[in-house]
């Protein structure tokens, strides 16, 4: 077993990685951030979506290995000091959520867009979108928090 070096949500950590384990079960498991979800573990539904060195990756498709050295970003770095980011905030005024389990990789598939394009059109938030799956919404209240948290201008914290 490797030990591997990760930037997760701005904390240095350095954890056993046994050769077999995915991103996911890092950060999961070992690091016990479990806002980022296992869904599918076929990388087709996005539950699992992170961003590594400033990308949105599905989690379950990353080997462990493959992240050594790499800056992570989980749901549970989007809000700051306690506080909800814009993002999260929009995504409750705008009932972006029913369920709830497509969630933390939708926002972090949104802040990745938003990190590369703050004002982005409806297209380019669908585009972005197209590996999370929702089961519950119908997209339409998601697409409106994300065009609010960009109409908003901010960087997307509180």
């Amino acid at each position: 077993m490797n030990s591997i070096r990760l930037i997760v949500n701005d904390e240095t950590y350095v954890v056993s990685c046994p050769p077999e384990a995915s991103l996911l079960t890092l950060l999961r498991e070992h690091l016990h951030l479990t806002g980022t979800k296992e869904g599918c573990s076929a990388g087709e539904c996005g539950a699992c979506a992170v961003i590594m060195d400033g990308r949105p990756v599905n989690s379950c498709m990353v080997m462990g290995m493959e992240a050594d050295g790499a800056e992570i970003r989980t749901i549970e770095g989007e809000s700051v000091n306690g506080e909800l980011s814009a993002l999260q905030r929009s995504f409750i005024e705008r009932h972006g959520f029913q369920c709830g389990f497509c969630t933390p990789g939708m926002i972090m598939s949104a802040r990745a867009l938003l990190d590369q394009n703050p004002a982005p059109s409806r297209e380019e938030i669908i585009e972005a979108l197209e590996g999370n799956l929702c089961r519950c919404t119908g997209y339409e209240s998601i697409i409106e928090a994300i065009e609010a948290a960009g109409a908003m201008g901010e960087d997307g914290h509180a």
